[in-house]
């Protein structure tokens, strides 16, 4: 509510070093009433399931370092990256059906493969969670594990229904939008 307080130039600062998520600063009291903000809030909307998280900043101990661990925490992206930080928000996703692409980041044919899987997700937008796993990541060998597969089996998709646990996996010999668009809808079907 006070656009050149404290509370809006720390998250200033947060937003100059997250530069990929847009910010914005508003005391407009229709945008509050809009959406229902009363106090100094930060509200961050996702895209990929529709949703928002509130972060009460009139406490005094808010600073950029909480305000940032809130947003990387609590982001949702198209496709969001599976670690340790960004599993708080993918657990917390109001999307039940997670499809996972679980692959090599250091490979040379990630970035095609991240493009074409990024534009499939846009055509399930707010229906699937799309998420990458870096097999790279020590922390992320325990969802090859529950997965049962090994490294020669990657790139993989794995979609999970998190109610009940429900979930098929699909080793990938060739990626594209297609594949990855016929695997979704034999699951939602």
């Amino acid at each position: 509510q006070e656009p050149q307080g404290a509370a809006a130039a720390q998250l200033r600062l947060v937003a100059g070093r997250i530069p990929e998520v847009p910010f914005g600063i508003s005391s407009s009291p229709a945008v509050l009433e809009h959406f229902g903000v009363s106090a100094s809030t930060v509200t961050l909307f996702r895209r990929a399931d529709n949703d928002r998280k509130d972060l009460d900043v009139d406490s005094e101990d808010i600073n950029a370092e909480k305000m940032s661990r809130f947003i990387r925490m609590n982001e949702l992206r198209l496709v969001t990256e599976y670690n340790p930080v960004t599993a708080v928000g993918v657990m917390h996703s109001s999307l039940e059906i997670h499809l996972l692409l679980i692959t090599d980041k250091k490979s040379p044919e990630h970035p095609e493969r991240m493009h074409r899987y990024r534009a499939a997700a846009e055509l399930f937008e707010k229906k699937i969670l799309f998420i990458l796993v870096d097999i790279n990541l020590k922390s992320n060998e325990q969802v090859m594990a529950y997965f049962k597969l090994k490294k020669s089996q990657l790139p993989a998709l794995a979609i999970f229904y998190t109610p009940d646990e429900e979930h098929d996996v699909l080793p990938l010999d060739e990626f594209s939008i297609k594949r990855v668009q016929d695997f979704c809808n034999t699951f939602l079907q």
